[in-house]
């Protein structure tokens, strides 16, 4: 059997870093986007972006931290995960996450400022 993800995307937020039994564990979202087109009977199909929470453990972490901001293009590999839990309303609740093997930094955010 076969849970493998692969995801190219930007990162929609800063970086959350936690100390999980003295393991850093780095989280964030990824945004991912179809984009738009005109199918064969000539209906145009618009743009689509997925949210999708990404969990990075030790080492990697520790370079997300580092290097990893709000608007950098990454390239992630990692396994899919669903938690479940309840709420203190006692409400059953799901997340699916990506917990990441490898990721790869393709590029930076822009910048207004002139250099």
């Amino acid at each position: 059997m076969v849970n493998k993800a692969i995801l190219i995307g930007n990162v929609g937020k800063q970086p959350e870093i936690r100390y999980v039994d003295k393991t850093p564990v780095a989280s964030f979202t990824l945004a991912t986007t179809e984009r738009a087109y005109t199918n064969r009977a000539g209906v145009t199909i618009p743009e689509r972006t997925e949210w999708h929470n990404i969990v990075v453990f030790g080492n990697l972490a520790e370079v997300v931290e580092k290097y990893v901001t709000k608007g950098v293009r990454l390239y992630v590999e990692g396994k899919i995960r669903t938690r479940t839990w309840e709420d203190r309303n006692a409400i059953k609740r799901y997340v699916t996450e990506i917990y990441a093997d490898d990721f790869q930094i393709l590029s930076y955010p822009k910048t207004d400022r002139a250099e």
